[in-house]
């Protein structure tokens, strides 16, 4: 046997110790080195969550092409075409009245007769005071007609002749005065007799036989009213940004309450051209035709305006409107999620869609409800591409 060499096996033992710890140190470094990279990402992963969760998040909404015949709806008050008070023009007690509400009458049919004694005495006494002078300007064209005879003779001077043809024009003044009078007080005894203005309806009688009747204007009491209902005016009150979209002969629909699933139709006459400033609103006239007598004069009416066709027009949900001191803008998402607010011409709102006139284009991303305080350039989350992450896992 072979014996080994003492003075190479000490040499080979530390060789092998040596490896096997730089090994062992190669092997930790490796994991230290995982280890702080691996928290390093998740330190990352976490910043970038919490930076994402920091945006507003936003829920995005499609244009869509606004097509058909759009209304608007509404209320209106119908009024008769042509209505006229009867009022009193001379006082008295009422004799008499020949027709009642509902009537149809003609022009100039007899209403009611009102009893004058005051002016049948006032008429009398001027028809005497008439007669006495005529009775003087006969006398004083006689005395007159002498004395003109009697010019150029030596038996009257001019002076007497002149004075008496200056008597015969003052008595024919008088005349002229008396028949006047006389001529007015019959002109105010036949306002005794009430007519018709025109051919309609006694749509109201405030009065009764022996009521004591006194001169009225617009502040008397009316008598009667007699109102045209072949045709019926329409008023309604049109909100100011749809008044450039009811021009004059717009068509429109009416509904009425005591005739329900019953349409008519009706055509704007003209507009007050005046804005009410307390309502915002333009007053508008149409005309209805009422030749059936269906409608009511006074009654409320639902009334549908056609208010055009459209063109190439788009509408979004009215959350997406945000108006401010810049005007009336809607919010959308443009290139890196982030916002570009645009100016846009709202032609209709009916609360739930408004249809956009200009300033939006058929591809444009919407932003419906825009969250408040943000502005041109803000970056937010879309909902809809928002990815399912609750929470990043770090790991080491």
């Amino acid at each position: 046997m072979s014996q080994l060499d003492p003075h190479t096996q000490p040499h080979a033992a530390p060789r092998h110790l040596r490896a096997t710890g730089i090994a062992a140190a190669v092997v930790a470094a490796v994991i230290v080195v995982y280890g702080l990279a691996s928290r390093a990402h998740g330190t990352s992963q976490m910043r970038d969550w919490t930076q994402q969760q920091a945006l507003p998040v936003v829920a995005l909404v499609q244009p869509e092409s606004a097509t058909g015949q759009p209304t608007l709806q509404l209320p209106g008050r119908l009024q008769a075409f042509v209505s006229a008070p009867i009022y009193a023009r001379v006082s008295g007690y009422l004799k008499s009245w020949n027709t009642d509400i509902g009537a149809h009458v003609k022009k100039g049919d007899l209403l009611g007769t009102i009893e004058t004694p005051d002016v049948d005495q006032q008429l009398a006494q001027a028809q005497a005071s008439l007669g006495v002078a005529q009775a003087n300007a006969r006398l004083a064209q006689i005395s007159a007609k002498r004395w003109q005879a009697m010019a150029g003779t030596d038996a009257v001077a001019q002076q007497d002749i002149d004075q008496r043809t200056s008597a015969l024009n003052a008595a024919e003044a008088q005349v002229k005065a008396a028949q006047a009078q006389v001529d007015q007080l019959q002109v105010e005894k036949g306002f005794a007799r009430l007519v018709a203005p025109f051919d309609g309806t006694v749509t109201a009688r405030d009065t009764d036989v022996g009521a004591l009747i006194n001169v009225g204007s617009g502040a008397g009491p009316e008598l009667f009213v007699v109102s045209d209902t072949s045709k019926l005016r329409l008023y309604v009150n049109v909100p100011q940004n749809y008044v450039p979209q009811v021009p004059k002969g717009t068509r429109a629909v009416l509904r009425v309450p005591e005739h329900p699933g019953q349409t008519y139709t009706a055509t704007v006459l003209d507009s007050a051209g005046s804005v009410n400033a307390s309502s915002g609103t333009t007053l508008m006239q149409l005309l209805v035709d009422n030749s059936k007598g269906e409608l009511m004069p006074g009654g409320f009416a639902s009334v549908d305006l056609d208010l055009g066709t459209m063109h190439n027009e788009l509408s979004v949900p009215s959350s997406a409107l945000v108006f401010n001191g810049n005007g009336m803008r809607v919010a959308t998402l443009g290139a890196g999620d982030r916002v570009t607010f645009k100016q846009v011409n709202v032609l209709r709102d009916d609360g739930k869609r408004a249809v956009i006139g200009s300033g939006l284009a058929p591809g444009d991303k919407v932003i419906d409800s825009p969250p408040d305080g943000i502005d041109t350039g803000d970056q937010v989350r879309v909902a809809d591409q928002q990815t399912k992450a609750d929470e990043p896992h770090a790991k080491g």
